[in-house]
């Protein structure tokens, strides 16, 4: 902005529409606008988007739940059955501390915690609402909040609504993180440390084991998102912490509903003592309309279904590892190893014209590019779908050039 465009008294003399004009041209010019897709009717693994068929490789039901036609049938023959007694009504129009908190809200936490072996589970409107609300009831001004960089935005804003100190560790470096917890010893109330087990963009895990022996040894509380864990790993599909058996050394595990779970919300699992203190102090909860219990129930069916989906969830690592693999030996940058593959192009315009060459040949793979990643990371993110077939991977693998 020029001299000439500020005014006496030191304020923009341009339009806010015209600000908001030259900043869409901008990102238009690097290939990072965005529209909303026209997205039409779903079948198992393809989409309509654009009226073109397509193999969905952009969504997040990894299990493929969203699309089982005969679990959402019987739900719907039993929502149907017992439109009388509430139990499936379309809306809370209440929040929770009010008239909306229905008896299915106690059923799914309880059968929550039970999974988890915890004292406590608590749900949530989104996986953001966990995020943006946790932290800011449990820290204040006199602790400090240990971030790893590649952490999701949620996270990163629940992090600056808190009134806490924070510093973010480069990523997965966990010698750094010890260092920032001995430099930190005796000068805060509590430190908490954060992170993703599955990490969204790189599809990469986090060595939990690790962090539970710092937070342990430091006497940190340590917050695990597994939204991108939950469904894909352990023997229930309880995620990383199961799988690497330290359920018991996370203080709050956050879950998602949104994505392997195929429903709408999110939970956490924590003691007695952080539920009853987050009910009395946690904004996204105490101001907001409870979620519908149509919603609760068929999450609290989804949730029961997925425990006993063991054979999906192999075949979709065997699935990640096959198209890693193929994708490596044509020299592509393949970072992670989760059923989230991400092909790393550099260049926005790089990554913007390879998901148009896949578009054409009948693959809805979308480019990542920043904010979301970092500058010059641009890419593909291949999300996997249990419901994939090795012949899908083989003919996305065979079309893929550098």
């Amino acid at each position: 902005m020029t001299t000439s465009e500020i005014n006496s008294e030191g304020c923009s003399a341009m339009p806010i529409e015209e600000h908001i004009a030259r900043e869409l041209d901008v990102l238009k010019a690097r290939q990072r606008y965005r529209t909303m897709p026209e997205v039409g009717a779903r079948s198992g693994r393809f989409i309509s988007v654009g009226g073109r068929r397509l193999l969905n490789l952009s969504s997040n039901d990894y299990l493929g739940l969203g699309a089982d036609q005969e679990l959402l049938s019987s739900w719907l023959a039993a929502a149907a059955g017992s439109a009388e007694d509430g139990r499936f009504a379309m809306t809370s129009s209440s929040s929770r501390l009010l008239t909306g908190n229905h008896p299915l809200y106690g059923e799914l936490e309880d059968a929550i915690a039970a999974e988890y072996a915890s004292e406590a589970a608590l749900v949530f409107n989104s996986g953001y609402h966990a995020n943006t609300g946790i932290l800011p009831a449990l820290s204040n001004r006199h602790d400090l909040i240990l971030c790893d960089r590649l952490n999701h935005a949620s996270i990163i804003d629940g992090i600056r609504i808190s009134e806490a100190e924070y510093k973010r560790f480069r990523h997965a470096d966990y010698d750094q993180l010890e260092a920032l917890l001995e430099e930190s010893r005796g000068r805060y109330r509590q430190v908490f440390i954060v992170t993703e087990s599955v990490f969204s963009m790189d599809g990469d895990l986090a060595d939990l084991r690790r962090l539970v022996s710092l937070k342990k040894r430091h006497g940190a509380t340590l917050i695990v998102d597994e939204a991108h864990g939950v469904g894909v790993y352990g023997s229930r599909g309880l995620g990383l912490g199961e799988e690497l058996g330290v359920l018991d050394g996370i203080d709050i595990l956050i879950g998602t509903f949104g994505k392997a779970f195929a429903s709408t919300g999110a939970f956490g699992v924590m003691s007695n003592l952080f539920r009853e203190y987050l009910v009395n102090t946690m904004r996204t909860v105490i101001f907001t309309t409870a979620l519908p219990p149509m919603v609760l129930g068929w999450s609290l069916l989804t949730f029961r279904k997925q425990l006993g989906m063991q054979h999906e969830r192999q075949h979709l690592l065997a699935l990640a590892s096959q198209l890693r693999g193929r994708l490596r030996s044509e020299g592509f940058d393949v970072p992670g190893e989760s059923h989230i593959v991400p092909v790393v192009l550099g260049e926005d315009r790089k990554a913007v014209e390879m998901g148009g060459a896949l578009r054409e040949a009948g693959f809805h793979a979308l480019p990542v590019r920043p904010p979301t990643v970092p500058e010059n990371s641009s890419r593909l993110r291949f999300s996997l779908r249990a419901d994939l077939t090795v012949e899908d991977i083989d003919a996305l693998a065979s079309i893929m050039k550098p």
